[in-house]
């Protein structure tokens, strides 16, 4: 497989970005709806904007400040790659939420025009699509530039003395000593800065935009469902439409930059793999070649897949059942993956000897690394359909909580947690045994590919889920405008599908996390060959070290969850009381005059701001600060506690939370017979959605990112930490 294909993944991309643009202008070009209607909807747009430039502003001091560290102390261009990276995610995170802010709008008045479900998603769905098919497109687009600029080269270096074992050189000047890092391979640190590039906007957009808008979301419900006995989203509580806001800045924005950051750390592991494992056995040239252009083609494939899918999703005529043409747009995507990844797998390795195949591990020739492809593409299917069983509410598990919610909250919640337990087995044997056969198959490389598999047709995923965010605002609209109830009936029917492909979104993040942060450590360990480091072994002392990495792993999770949960409930409360202060004014709760939007705007935004960065630099200081202190082998430990602790946790945030949100929606639209809206038992539930609220879309979102962040800092400065633990060693 020659880089000629490179070009033609390019070719795929600027198809993609036309299709983006043609969605945009076409979303822009439909009706508004009312006088009010346009009002209400500038005020969400214009606070999405603000929050979004503030908080760029802040991420774009603390990119510069890396940007210039690594160039620096790793590689000269890996800062400009790494802000690229930043670029691509920050770009794709205004795009995605300016769209969602045209879209939500315009979903409530086809909603009121029509009455018509069909028509009413193909509006919301164009309008996601913006969001999913520019992640994609826009990660995809960045590492071809970063490779085709740089290129790849195999994983060679030169000889050098050590010191003190570490194969770090070192040497004296004016009374200094100096680390000379040649045993960085340059094209592969490109490649991981540009990862964490995407993974350090990832990450303050989910910890920000997570705080933003959960702490509107849980003061607004307070307020309107449990003091006032107001209706959801009556716009006289003026946290309502930070909440509105906050469905943009968090499920649109930050949804777009997290799975982004997925979908490029996948690609990424998969040629950091490649480079640093296959390079090792004496492969072709053109067999090397096609070891990195592989990963690359797969995405480009499956960005492919995503166009026809979503195609046929806005062509095709939609009943009132929803779920039926989304899912099947899904299938589409993932089969046409499935089929040009196996394309893809005979073009680049169908001309290899056997004699070589034997030597890098592939099991069954040429078709190794395929079926690992679609083992990931099955897994996060299957991923997704187990998420959709525990969290839809037409399903036992969700209708089993809103019953319980009769019995008041305690019920309620020890059943919820119940369902969230036991909703993580499944997925992650399914994780677990992908994983066996990926690497028994391939290799590592095949781990690596399996992961890039789940997310290849990440496009489809992310613009099926952005529907319902803008969706949830259409009946947020329809509601604080006074439109007519049966707006609100079609608006809430998707915004329950839209909760549950919330919830698929998010099994498929933290299942291609976990197939990704193995690749990576897998990479990091092949660095301690590379830096003449010695492995942990089980006989030795060098795996005391790891152990207690393990152990602070696994309570780094723990204290990263804590942390995000204080942060949000510490804002929800300054919130509910700003708010509560302001509809203490009798004209506001008349209905007389509006209230003050804008200061809860901006309380939410500063108090957003305020507590994202320690969270944040957590993943960055951790490993670079333990490793230089106890050593690599500390930091691997950590790596693999985290990774084993934060997976399970991940998926019972997300399927829990979700599973409480659609419990109060079942109960909401009259299915639990004799206890409807205000009733003790939808109050109960209100409780059990105000719980899952931090749990989904807060902690659960933010943890596959932390585990990948660290990873991938990591293995990008592996050699750093490698020469900063000798220099402390020599002290």
């Amino acid at each position: 497989m020659s880089k000629m294909w490179l070009f033609i993944m390019l070719g795929i991309c600027a198809l993609a970005l036309i299709y983006v643009v043609y969605n945009y202008v076409s979303i822009k070009k439909l009706k508004e709806g009312n006088e009010r209607m346009v009002k209400m909807s500038a005020i969400i747009r214009e606070g999405a904007g603000v929050f979004l430039k503030k908080e760029f502003t802040t991420i774009g001091i603390v990119v510069l400040i890396i940007a210039l560290l690594l160039s620096l102390f790793i590689e000269k261009f890996s800062g400009l790659t790494y802000i690229l990276g930043a670029l691509m995610s920050s770009v794709v995170c205004i795009l995605g939420m300016k769209s969602a802010t045209y879209a939500n709008v315009r979903t409530a008045n086809v909603a009121k025009e029509t009455l018509s479900i069909g028509k009413t998603v193909k509006v919301a769905l164009g309008g996601g699509s913006v969001s999913g098919i520019s992640v994609q497109a826009m990660g995809l687009l960045g590492l071809l530039l970063v490779v085709l600029v740089s290129g790849v080269g195999p994983q060679t270096f030169n000889g050098i003395e050590t010191l003190s074992g570490t194969g770090i050189q070192a040497y004296e000047g004016c009374g200094i000593i100096f680390i000379d890092a040649l045993l960085t391979n340059a094209s592969i640190m490109r490649i991981t800065a540009y990862s964490l590039g995407c993974s350090t906007v990832a990450m303050f957009n989910r910890v920000a935009g997570g705080n933003f808008t959960k702490a509107a979301d849980i003061s607004a419900d307070i307020l309107g469902k449990i003091r006032n006995d107001l209706p959801e989203d009556d716009s006289r509580v003026p946290n309502v439409i930070a909440d509105f806001i906050g469905d943009n800045v968090n499920d649109i924005a930050g949804n777009c930059s997290d799975l982004l950051e997925s979908f490029v750390a996948t690609m990424s592991a998969s040629i950091v793999v490649a480079v640093g494992l296959l390079s090792t056995v004496g492969m072709t040239s053109e067999m090397f070649t096609s070891s990195y252009v592989f990963p690359l083609v797969i995405a480009g494939g499956g960005l492919l897949g995503c166009l026809i899918g979503l195609l046929f999703a806005q062509i095709k005529k939609m009943g009132d059942d929803p779920s039926k043409e989304l899912n099947l747009a899904t299938y589409i995507s993932a089969g046409v993956s499935i089929i040009t990844c196996g394309v893809a797998a005979y073009l680049a390795f169908g001309n290899t000897a056997s004699e070589l195949f034997k030597e890098l591990g592939f099991k069954i020739g040429w078709a190794s690394p395929w079926v690992c492809a679609v083992l990931g593409i099955i897994s996060g299917v299957a991923i997704g359909a187990i998420t959709e069983y525990y969290t839809s509410d037409a399903n036992k598990p969700t209708r089993q909580i809103a019953e319980y919610a009769v019995e008041g909250e305690a019920f309620l919640v020890t059943k919820g947690d119940a369902v969230g337990s036991r909703s993580c087995l499944y997925p992650i044997a399914i994780i677990a045994v992908s994983l066996l056969v990926s690497g028994v198959l391939c290799g590592t490389y095949g781990i690596a590919i399996a992961s890039l598999g789940m997310l290849s047709f990440v496009g489809t995923t992310v613009s099926i889920d952005a529907f319902g965010p803008i969706a949830d605002n259409a009946g947020g609209l329809a509601e604080s405008c006074h439109l007519d109830p049966e707006v609100r009936v079609i608006t809430d029917k998707l915004d329950s599908v839209g909760n549950t492909t919330a919830a698929i979104g998010k099994g498929f993040a933290i299942g291609s996390a976990a197939f990704a942060t193995v690749s990576l450590i897998v990479a990091f360990i092949g660095n301690y060959k590379t830096a003449g480091i010695a492995a942990p072994q089980f006989t030795d002392l060098s795996l005391i070290p790891v152990v207690a990495g393990l152990i602070i792993g696994g309570a780094l999770i723990e204290f990263f969850s804590a942390v995000l949960t204080d942060n949000t409930i510490n804002s929800a409360k300054e919130l509910a009381n700003v708010g509560d202060r302001q509809l203490s004014d009798p004209a506001i709760l008349a209905g007389e005059k509006d209230p003050d939007y804008n200061e809860l705007v901006r309380l939410a935004t500063a108090s957003a701001l305020k507590r994202m960065l320690f969270p944040s630099i957590i993943a960055l200081a951790v490993p670079l600060v333990g490793g230089a202190v106890f050593g690599v082998n500390f930091v691997l430990g950590i790596l693999l506690g985290a990774t084993v602790v934060a997976i399970p946790r991940a998926i019972f945030m997300g399927n829990s939370g979700g599973a409480f949100d659609n419990a109060k929606k079942y109960i909401e639209q009259g299915k639990l017979l004799g206890h409807g809206k205000g009733s003790a038992a939808h109050k109960a539930a209100v409780t059990g959605d105000t719980i899952g609220d931090t749990r989904k879309d807060v902690v659960g979102v933010a943890l596959d990112i932390f585990i990948k962040m660290m990873s991938t800092v990591s293995t990008t400065l592996f050699v750093l930490i490698a020469a900063l633990s000798a220099l402390i060693g020599l002290l």
